[in-house]
Protein backbone atom coordinates (compact mmCIF):
# COMPACT_ATOMS: atom_id res chain seq x y z
CA UNK A 1 0.00 0.00 0.00
CA UNK A 2 1.55 3.66 -0.78
CA UNK A 3 0.76 5.59 1.81
CA UNK A 4 2.32 9.10 0.07
CA UNK A 5 -1.09 10.33 -1.08
CA UNK A 6 -2.78 10.01 2.80
CA UNK A 7 0.35 11.50 3.89
CA UNK A 8 0.69 14.33 1.61
CA UNK A 9 -3.22 14.86 2.36
CA UNK A 10 -2.40 15.11 6.05
CA UNK A 11 0.16 17.21 5.76
CA UNK A 12 -1.98 19.71 3.52
CA UNK A 13 -4.65 19.13 6.05
CA UNK A 14 -2.44 20.66 9.31
CA UNK A 15 -0.98 23.49 7.30
CA UNK A 16 -4.45 24.86 6.49
CA UNK A 17 -5.64 24.16 10.00
CA UNK A 18 -2.69 25.76 11.53
CA UNK A 19 -3.30 28.88 8.90
CA UNK A 20 -6.52 29.23 10.23
CA UNK A 21 -5.93 28.71 13.91
CA UNK A 22 -3.39 31.57 13.33
CA UNK A 23 -5.29 34.13 11.20
CA UNK A 24 -6.51 36.93 12.14
CA UNK A 25 -9.82 37.68 14.09
CA UNK A 26 -12.05 39.11 11.71
CA UNK A 27 -13.07 42.49 13.24
CA UNK A 28 -16.99 43.37 13.33
CA UNK A 29 -18.62 46.68 13.04
CA UNK A 30 -18.94 48.63 16.32
CA UNK A 31 -22.14 47.89 18.52
CA UNK A 32 -25.00 50.01 17.02
CA UNK A 33 -25.71 51.92 20.54
CA UNK A 34 -28.54 54.45 21.41
CA UNK A 35 -26.72 57.82 21.55
CA UNK A 36 -26.51 60.83 19.80
CA UNK A 37 -22.55 60.69 19.33
CA UNK A 38 -19.20 58.46 20.91
CA UNK A 39 -15.99 57.87 20.17
CA UNK A 40 -13.50 54.94 21.10
CA UNK A 41 -10.04 55.52 20.81
CA UNK A 42 -6.62 54.34 22.31
CA UNK A 43 -4.77 56.84 24.95
CA UNK A 44 -1.47 55.95 23.84
CA UNK A 45 -1.84 56.51 20.23
CA UNK A 46 -4.41 58.78 19.92
CA UNK A 47 -6.56 56.82 16.95
CA UNK A 48 -9.64 56.16 16.51
CA UNK A 49 -11.28 52.63 17.04
CA UNK A 50 -15.42 53.56 16.64
CA UNK A 51 -16.97 56.73 16.11
CA UNK A 52 -20.51 58.04 15.18
CA UNK A 53 -20.98 61.71 15.09
CA UNK A 54 -18.02 62.24 16.97
CA UNK A 55 -17.35 66.55 15.82
CA UNK A 56 -21.31 67.20 16.10
CA UNK A 57 -21.42 69.89 18.51
CA UNK A 58 -23.21 69.24 21.80
CA UNK A 59 -23.99 69.96 25.29
CA UNK A 60 -21.55 68.19 27.72
CA UNK A 61 -23.25 69.25 31.39
CA UNK A 62 -21.27 67.87 33.88
CA UNK A 63 -18.04 66.81 31.67
CA UNK A 64 -17.56 70.17 31.19
CA UNK A 65 -16.13 69.71 34.94
CA UNK A 66 -13.25 67.60 33.07
CA UNK A 67 -11.92 71.05 31.16
CA UNK A 68 -12.36 73.08 34.96
CA UNK A 69 -10.20 70.14 36.70
CA UNK A 70 -7.97 70.88 34.01
CA UNK A 71 -7.61 74.49 34.28
CA UNK A 72 -7.06 73.63 38.23
CA UNK A 73 -4.28 71.20 37.43
CA UNK A 74 -2.24 73.52 35.35
CA UNK A 75 -2.91 76.25 38.16
CA UNK A 76 -1.23 74.12 40.97
CA UNK A 77 1.14 72.90 38.63
CA UNK A 78 2.04 76.59 37.84
CA UNK A 79 2.42 77.62 41.41
CA UNK A 80 -0.76 80.00 41.54
CA UNK A 81 -2.62 77.62 43.60
CA UNK A 82 -2.30 74.97 45.97
CA UNK A 83 -4.18 72.24 47.77
CA UNK A 84 -3.72 73.84 51.12
CA UNK A 85 -5.21 77.02 49.98
CA UNK A 86 -8.59 78.20 51.74
CA UNK A 87 -11.22 79.13 49.92
CA UNK A 88 -14.38 81.44 51.03
CA UNK A 89 -17.17 80.24 49.56
CA UNK A 90 -19.32 82.83 47.88
CA UNK A 91 -23.56 83.01 48.03
CA UNK A 92 -23.29 82.43 44.09
CA UNK A 93 -21.26 79.01 44.86
CA UNK A 94 -23.40 77.95 47.18
CA UNK A 95 -27.08 79.25 45.20
CA UNK A 96 -25.56 77.37 42.10
CA UNK A 97 -28.04 74.91 40.80
CA UNK A 98 -27.76 71.34 40.37
CA UNK A 99 -25.57 68.95 41.78
CA UNK A 100 -23.89 69.53 45.03
CA UNK A 101 -21.44 68.99 47.69
CA UNK A 102 -23.17 70.95 50.49
CA UNK A 103 -20.97 73.51 51.35
CA UNK A 104 -22.12 76.37 53.45
CA UNK A 105 -21.81 80.10 52.22
CA UNK A 106 -18.86 82.05 53.94
CA UNK A 107 -17.08 78.80 55.35
CA UNK A 108 -13.39 77.87 54.49
CA UNK A 109 -12.74 74.73 52.57
CA UNK A 110 -9.48 73.65 51.31
CA UNK A 111 -8.82 73.57 47.43
CA UNK A 112 -8.09 69.33 48.02
CA UNK A 113 -11.70 69.14 49.36
CA UNK A 114 -12.85 70.91 46.75
CA UNK A 115 -11.80 69.07 43.97
CA UNK A 116 -12.98 65.64 45.18
CA UNK A 117 -16.31 67.54 45.91
CA UNK A 118 -16.07 68.48 42.32
CA UNK A 119 -14.61 65.15 40.76
CA UNK A 120 -16.78 62.76 43.00
CA UNK A 121 -19.46 64.52 43.50
CA UNK A 122 -19.84 66.86 40.65
CA UNK A 123 -20.77 69.60 43.03
CA UNK A 124 -21.55 72.52 41.15
CA UNK A 125 -21.01 74.48 44.46
CA UNK A 126 -17.66 73.17 44.57
CA UNK A 127 -16.61 73.84 40.93
CA UNK A 128 -18.02 77.59 41.14
CA UNK A 129 -16.35 78.10 44.43
CA UNK A 130 -12.87 76.66 42.56
CA UNK A 131 -13.33 78.84 39.70
CA UNK A 132 -13.56 82.47 41.76
CA UNK A 133 -10.68 81.57 43.63
CA UNK A 134 -8.88 80.86 40.40
CA UNK A 135 -10.39 83.26 38.39
CA UNK A 136 -12.07 86.02 40.43
CA UNK A 137 -15.36 85.55 38.71
CA UNK A 138 -16.72 82.20 36.73
CA UNK A 139 -16.61 84.04 33.60
CA UNK A 140 -13.01 84.43 34.08
CA UNK A 141 -12.42 81.43 34.34
CA UNK A 142 -14.59 79.99 31.37
CA UNK A 143 -11.99 82.19 29.42
CA UNK A 144 -9.30 80.14 30.88
CA UNK A 145 -11.11 76.98 29.72
CA UNK A 146 -10.89 78.30 26.07
CA UNK A 147 -7.51 79.29 26.64
CA UNK A 148 -6.69 75.71 27.58
CA UNK A 149 -8.88 74.51 25.07
CA UNK A 150 -7.44 76.18 21.94
CA UNK A 151 -3.86 75.02 23.24
CA UNK A 152 -5.34 71.47 23.10
CA UNK A 153 -6.59 71.62 20.16
CA UNK A 154 -10.21 71.27 20.89
CA UNK A 155 -11.36 73.47 18.09
CA UNK A 156 -14.74 72.47 18.47
CA UNK A 157 -15.57 73.70 22.01
CA UNK A 158 -16.56 76.64 23.81
CA UNK A 159 -17.42 77.02 27.48
CA UNK A 160 -19.18 79.92 29.06
CA UNK A 161 -19.33 78.14 32.62
CA UNK A 162 -17.15 75.97 34.73
CA UNK A 163 -20.14 73.61 35.40
CA UNK A 164 -21.98 72.44 32.34
CA UNK A 165 -25.44 74.37 33.28
CA UNK A 166 -27.14 74.38 29.63
CA UNK A 167 -26.41 77.49 27.84
CA UNK A 168 -26.51 78.23 23.63
CA UNK A 169 -22.99 79.00 23.61
CA UNK A 170 -21.74 76.18 25.97
CA UNK A 171 -20.73 73.10 23.64
CA UNK A 172 -18.01 70.94 22.55
CA UNK A 173 -17.84 67.32 20.74
CA UNK A 174 -17.13 63.54 21.59
CA UNK A 175 -13.27 64.04 19.51
CA UNK A 176 -12.95 67.46 21.79
CA UNK A 177 -13.79 65.35 25.10
CA UNK A 178 -11.37 62.48 24.33
CA UNK A 179 -8.35 64.68 22.89
CA UNK A 180 -9.08 66.51 26.88
CA UNK A 181 -9.23 63.25 28.46
CA UNK A 182 -6.34 61.98 27.41
CA UNK A 183 -4.21 65.50 28.41
CA UNK A 184 -5.91 64.78 32.09
CA UNK A 185 -4.42 61.63 32.12
CA UNK A 186 -1.25 61.92 30.39
CA UNK A 187 -0.05 65.30 32.50
CA UNK A 188 -1.69 65.07 35.70
CA UNK A 189 -1.09 61.16 36.98
CA UNK A 190 -1.17 62.38 40.52
CA UNK A 191 -4.63 63.09 39.90
CA UNK A 192 -6.01 61.23 37.76
CA UNK A 193 -6.70 58.30 40.82
CA UNK A 194 -9.35 60.85 42.13
CA UNK A 195 -11.65 59.99 38.72
CA UNK A 196 -11.72 56.30 40.26
CA UNK A 197 -12.97 56.93 44.31
CA UNK A 198 -16.38 56.11 44.43
CA UNK A 199 -17.49 58.29 47.29
CA UNK A 200 -16.92 61.21 49.32
CA UNK A 201 -18.18 62.46 52.29
CA UNK A 202 -18.25 66.13 53.23
CA UNK A 203 -20.37 68.17 55.94
CA UNK A 204 -21.27 64.31 57.41
CA UNK A 205 -22.95 63.58 53.98
CA UNK A 206 -21.32 60.46 51.63
CA UNK A 207 -22.21 60.54 48.23
CA UNK A 208 -21.47 58.27 45.45
CA UNK A 209 -19.67 58.64 42.37
CA UNK A 210 -22.45 58.39 39.71
CA UNK A 211 -20.00 56.07 36.99
CA UNK A 212 -21.41 52.87 37.18
CA UNK A 213 -18.81 51.31 35.47
CA UNK A 214 -16.59 51.54 38.49
CA UNK A 215 -18.59 49.04 40.25
CA UNK A 216 -19.36 46.55 37.06
CA UNK A 217 -15.52 46.91 35.29
CA UNK A 218 -12.29 46.58 37.55
CA UNK A 219 -10.55 47.91 34.57
CA UNK A 220 -12.47 51.02 34.53
CA UNK A 221 -10.42 54.22 36.56
CA UNK A 222 -12.67 56.71 35.62
CA UNK A 223 -13.82 59.50 34.49
CA UNK A 224 -16.79 61.68 34.31
CA UNK A 225 -20.77 61.37 34.39
CA UNK A 226 -23.09 64.13 32.97
CA UNK A 227 -26.80 64.79 32.73
CA UNK A 228 -29.33 67.08 32.06
CA UNK A 229 -32.71 67.19 30.79
CA UNK A 230 -30.75 69.17 27.22
CA UNK A 231 -27.40 67.03 27.33
CA UNK A 232 -29.16 63.62 28.09
CA UNK A 233 -26.85 61.31 30.10
CA UNK A 234 -23.38 61.01 29.17
CA UNK A 235 -20.04 59.49 30.18
CA UNK A 236 -16.24 59.69 30.11
CA UNK A 237 -15.08 56.51 30.69
CA UNK A 238 -11.54 55.52 30.43
CA UNK A 239 -10.23 51.99 31.00
CA UNK A 240 -7.03 49.65 31.23
CA UNK A 241 -6.46 45.88 30.50
CA UNK A 242 -2.69 44.55 29.79
CA UNK A 243 -1.35 47.37 29.51
CA UNK A 244 -3.95 48.91 26.94
CA UNK A 245 -5.81 51.83 27.87
CA UNK A 246 -9.35 52.96 25.95
CA UNK A 247 -11.50 56.03 25.96
CA UNK A 248 -14.76 56.41 25.25
CA UNK A 249 -17.14 59.25 25.67
CA UNK A 250 -20.71 58.83 24.95
CA UNK A 251 -22.86 61.74 24.94
CA UNK A 252 -27.08 61.72 24.19
CA UNK A 253 -28.54 58.66 25.73
CA UNK A 254 -31.47 58.26 27.50
CA UNK A 255 -30.92 56.95 31.24
CA UNK A 256 -27.96 56.34 33.71
CA UNK A 257 -28.23 52.58 32.70
CA UNK A 258 -28.07 53.25 29.14
CA UNK A 259 -25.01 55.48 29.33
CA UNK A 260 -23.06 52.66 30.97
CA UNK A 261 -24.51 49.83 28.87
CA UNK A 262 -23.29 51.86 25.89
CA UNK A 263 -19.94 52.75 27.35
CA UNK A 264 -18.98 49.21 28.47
CA UNK A 265 -20.23 47.46 24.92
CA UNK A 266 -17.58 50.06 23.27
CA UNK A 267 -14.87 49.18 25.57
CA UNK A 268 -15.36 45.54 25.44
CA UNK A 269 -15.08 45.82 21.80
CA UNK A 270 -12.24 47.62 21.59
CA UNK A 271 -10.33 45.00 23.64
CA UNK A 272 -11.82 42.41 22.30
CA UNK A 273 -11.14 43.47 18.16
CA UNK A 274 -8.05 45.67 18.79
CA UNK A 275 -4.82 45.46 20.05
CA UNK A 276 -1.59 48.26 20.70
CA UNK A 277 1.81 48.53 19.82
CA UNK A 278 5.17 50.31 20.45
CA UNK A 279 6.65 50.75 17.93
CA UNK A 280 9.33 53.50 18.44
CA UNK A 281 10.72 55.21 21.19
CA UNK A 282 11.19 59.27 21.18
CA UNK A 283 14.76 60.35 20.81
CA UNK A 284 15.92 57.00 19.50
CA UNK A 285 17.78 57.17 16.12
CA UNK A 286 15.91 55.60 13.20
CA UNK A 287 17.96 56.44 10.28
CA UNK A 288 20.59 59.00 9.28
CA UNK A 289 20.82 61.35 6.01
CA UNK A 290 23.69 63.28 4.08
CA UNK A 291 23.87 66.56 5.02
CA UNK A 292 25.35 69.37 2.78
CA UNK A 293 27.39 72.60 3.39
CA UNK A 294 27.48 71.06 7.18
CA UNK A 295 30.21 70.83 10.52
CA UNK A 296 29.37 67.01 9.70
CA UNK A 297 28.25 64.96 7.08
CA UNK A 298 25.00 63.74 8.45
CA UNK A 299 22.29 64.39 11.16
CA UNK A 300 20.38 61.37 13.08
CA UNK A 301 16.91 61.04 13.01
CA UNK A 302 14.25 59.71 14.85
CA UNK A 303 11.01 61.17 16.35
CA UNK A 304 9.66 63.42 18.83
CA UNK A 305 7.17 61.39 20.35
CA UNK A 306 7.04 57.56 21.18
CA UNK A 307 5.16 55.95 18.25
CA UNK A 308 2.04 53.83 18.96
CA UNK A 309 -0.29 51.86 16.38
CA UNK A 310 -3.42 50.32 17.22
CA UNK A 311 -4.79 47.91 14.79
CA UNK A 312 -6.88 44.95 14.29
CA UNK A 313 -5.70 41.68 17.07
CA UNK A 314 -3.28 39.39 14.97
CA UNK A 315 -2.39 41.74 12.15
CA UNK A 316 1.57 43.17 13.89
CA UNK A 317 3.36 41.30 11.79
CA UNK A 318 1.73 42.54 8.68
CA UNK A 319 2.74 45.84 9.86
CA UNK A 320 4.89 47.85 7.00
CA UNK A 321 6.90 50.93 8.27
CA UNK A 322 8.96 53.33 5.82
CA UNK A 323 10.70 56.36 5.34
CA UNK A 324 10.68 59.39 3.33
CA UNK A 325 13.38 61.35 3.95
CA UNK A 326 13.62 65.23 2.35
CA UNK A 327 16.33 65.76 -0.55
CA UNK A 328 19.08 67.80 -0.47
CA UNK A 329 19.38 69.07 3.23
CA UNK A 330 21.72 72.07 3.32
CA UNK A 331 22.88 73.13 6.86
CA UNK A 332 22.59 74.87 9.28
CA UNK A 333 20.14 72.15 10.88
CA UNK A 334 18.55 72.41 14.06
CA UNK A 335 17.60 70.01 16.21
CA UNK A 336 14.05 69.46 16.19
CA UNK A 337 13.58 70.21 12.52
CA UNK A 338 10.95 68.22 10.49
CA UNK A 339 13.51 66.24 7.78
CA UNK A 340 11.00 63.59 6.94
CA UNK A 341 8.54 60.97 7.76
CA UNK A 342 8.07 57.95 9.08
CA UNK A 343 4.77 56.07 7.23
CA UNK A 344 3.30 52.86 8.94
CA UNK A 345 1.06 50.62 6.59
CA UNK A 346 -1.00 47.62 7.22
CA UNK A 347 -1.65 46.17 3.39
CA UNK A 348 -2.84 49.15 1.42
CA UNK A 349 -4.22 51.18 3.87
CA UNK A 350 -2.61 54.15 5.86
CA UNK A 351 -2.46 53.52 9.76
CA UNK A 352 -0.14 57.46 10.73
CA UNK A 353 2.34 58.90 9.67
CA UNK A 354 4.63 60.55 12.00
CA UNK A 355 7.51 63.74 11.59
CA UNK A 356 11.03 62.04 11.64
CA UNK A 357 12.73 65.01 12.84
CA UNK A 358 16.86 66.30 13.48
CA UNK A 359 17.83 64.50 16.58
CA UNK A 360 21.17 66.95 16.86
CA UNK A 361 22.28 70.00 14.89
CA UNK A 362 24.71 70.25 12.30
CA UNK A 363 25.62 74.03 11.96
CA UNK A 364 27.65 75.20 8.91
CA UNK A 365 30.25 73.94 7.56
CA UNK A 366 34.12 75.61 6.76
CA UNK A 367 33.83 77.97 3.95
CA UNK A 368 36.20 75.35 2.51
CA UNK A 369 33.54 72.27 3.04
CA UNK A 370 30.84 74.46 1.82
CA UNK A 371 32.88 75.16 -1.44
CA UNK A 372 33.44 71.55 -2.00
CA UNK A 373 29.76 70.59 -1.44
CA UNK A 374 28.60 73.28 -3.60
CA UNK A 375 30.26 71.42 -6.68
CA UNK A 376 29.51 68.31 -5.22
CA UNK A 377 25.61 68.99 -5.15
CA UNK A 378 26.25 70.04 -9.11
CA UNK A 379 26.80 66.15 -9.90
CA UNK A 380 23.82 65.23 -7.87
Amino acid sequence: MNDKPLLSFLLTFLLLTSSLLHAATPVPKPPSVGAKSYLLEDFHSGQTIAEKNADQRLEPASITKLMSAYVVFNEIRNGTLSLEDKVRISKKAWRTEGSRMFVEVNTQVSVAKLIRGMIIQSGNDATVALAEQVAGTEEGFASLMNHYAQQLGMTNSHFVNSTGLPHKDHYTTARDIARLARALIREFPEYYNLYSQRSFTYNGITQYNRNKLLWRDESVDGLKTGHTDSAGYCLVTSAKRKGMRLISVVLGTKSEEARADISQALLNYGFRFFETHKLYDSGTKLTSTRVWKGAAESVDLGLAETLYVTIPRGEYKHLDASMQLQKQIIAPVTKGQTLGRVVIRLGDKLVTEKDLTALNAVPEGSFWQRIVDEALLYFE
